[in-house]
């Protein structure tokens, strides 16, 4: 009669036993993994230009300072065409009249009483001819164009708008990248690679080419896309 409840705690024992030990195997198993890093990186080229061309037009009356506005309207227009770019993408942006008589801290100088400034906003997909143009901006000022820049810097911004173009295929080399450092490492760590466990696919980054001080990626038409993805495996 003793010997079946020794019988019975004997078999719990080794069930609980085996029960323990095939949880700490799995929780080993789960603690083995690997995280790494996958980058790719691609160069691309702007696709869209937008350039801002600000001018001054003054005059002793609003008409006389019309008038130099509207020279200086016409002369840009001419420049835009003669750089075979379309002027059916150039609108205003800004307009800006300003009399000096109602400054009361206006000197009682000579100056000119009126002052027109005035924004064309050039937005084009032809990227090299904007580029080409923005090199000989100064026939403009040889034109008698009072070229301004009051308002914020000047020159093309160029943007780089074809990114969901492009992703798949970063995606899936960052991907690769990041898998072949995690084979490696499980060589180096005397172990296979097993399944995937997490992934993180990161953020894009839209970077200038040529990254140096006082240099901006809007400023420069050719650019480099950046993503950085992580992923982790499990080790067998």
């Amino acid at each position: 009669m003793k010997l079946l409840p020794t019988l019975i705690l004997a078999v719990a024992a080794i069930i609980s036993a085996s029960l323990i030990a095939d949880g700490l195997t799995g929780l080993r198993t789960g603690d083995r993994f690997v995280t790494v890093k996958g980058v790719a990186e691609r160069e691309v080229k702007a696709d869209l230009a937008l350039w801002p061309l600000r001018f001054v037009a003054t005059g002793d009356t609003l008409d006389e300072a019309r008038e130099n506005a509207r020279n200086s309207n016409e002369s840009i227009m001419a420049f835009l065409k003669l750089q075979a770019i379309d002027t059916d993408a150039v609108e205003l942006q800004r307009l800006d009249v300003t009399d000096t008589r109602a400054n009361p801290y206006q000197g009682s100088d000579n100056g000119q009483k009126f002052i027109i400034n005035q924004t064309l906003m050039v937005r084009s997909e032809a990227v090299d001819r904007i580029r080409q143009a923005a090199q000989s901006v100064s026939e403009l000022v040889d034109s008698g164009v009072i070229l301004s820049s009051d308002y914020g810097p000047g020159g093309p911004t160029y943007l780089f708008n074809s990114l969901n173009d492009i992703k798949p295929e970063m995606i899936a080399d960052a991907t690769a990248s990041a898998r072949e450092s995690a084979v490696q490492f499980a060589r180096d760590a005397g172990t296979e690679l097993g399944e995937l466990r997490r992934a993180n696919q990161g953020v894009f980054q839209i970077l200038a080419r040529d990254q140096a001080p006082g240099i901006s990626e809007g400023q420069q038409p050719v650019k480099t896309v950046r993503v950085v993805t992580t992923v982790e495996y499990y080790l067998n």
